[in-house]
């Protein structure tokens, strides 16, 4: 198998019950397009009970669909992609917040991502999955995970991966290898993955390649590099069921 080979999303997760929550970033086959995109999934209630929405400033953030039924928001609850200037951030988690917050005090990505760690749901100790792309000279892209380093949470092992942007190609990286109790957390490098021109194409690709039980909401954008104009579809499955 070449280390060069990309593989389309399904091809990924299509056979994958419980890939979690997963970021993409990359460049669409024209190559004018910068791409991102975030899904989330969910076992319990709790976690299914959230759509994604689109805050007043722009973020795009996760909400309860039912306020009612909401047990602990802490780590279900959160602005998942916010623009800095000329940077585009997209995580898993309120990591969010802290990478913009390191960004506008002029510290860097890397940074701000030292201060966190892994998701305090033990046994779980979920991955914070994070991606940074920066238009500021170009376009280039980093994804980061931080991983607990045992079993047992006591140490973090932090792994950030900075890409040449290619045309047609992105890297993904999702929280878990697969369904399981505890969840097994992903290993290894970020995947390639291939990248249409068309969003809608693109982003029915993905919705349809994720578990139907477990699929919750799905965030994509297209980013124009010529002039910074950009394209997003969200999908929820709650209301729209």
């Amino acid at each position: 198998m070449s280390v060069y080979e990309s593989y389309t999303i399904n091809e990924l997760v299509g056979n994958n019950p419980y890939p979690g929550r997963g970021i993409i970033a990359g460049l669409d086959e024209s190559g004018k397009y910068a791409v991102t995109a975030y899904f989330i999934m969910g076992r319990s209630e709790n976690s299914r009970n959230r759509v994604f929405a689109e805050r007043e400033d722009g973020a795009i953030i996760t909400k309860a669909f039912d306020e009612s039924k909401v047990k602990d928001p802490s780590l279900i609850i959160y602005a998942a992609c916010r623009k800095f200037e000329n940077k585009l951030i997209t995580t898993n988690g309120d990591q969010t917040d802290t990478v913009y917050e390191f960004l506008a005090k002029g510290e860097t990505f890397e940074k701000g991502l030292e201060t966190r760690c892994f998701e305090p749901d033990a046994p779980n100790l979920t991955p914070r999955i994070s991606i940074l792309q920066d238009f500021e000279k170009g376009y280039s892209y980093k994804l980061s995970i931080l991983k607990s380093a045992d079993p047992e949470g006591t140490a973090c092992n932090r792994f950030t991966y900075s890409y040449a942007p290619t045309a047609g190609l992105g890297h993904f990286i999702h929280t878990y290898n697969g369904d399981g109790n505890p969840l097994p957390s992903f290993t290894g490098e970020p995947k390639r993955v291939k990248i249409c021109g068309d969003i809608g194409k693109f982003t029915q690709e993905i919705w349809e390649s994720l578990n139907e039980e477990n699929k919750i909401s799905l965030y994509v954008r297209y980013t124009c590099l010529a002039d910074g104009s950009a394209r997003q579809y969200i999908i929820n499955k709650n209301g729209n069921e």
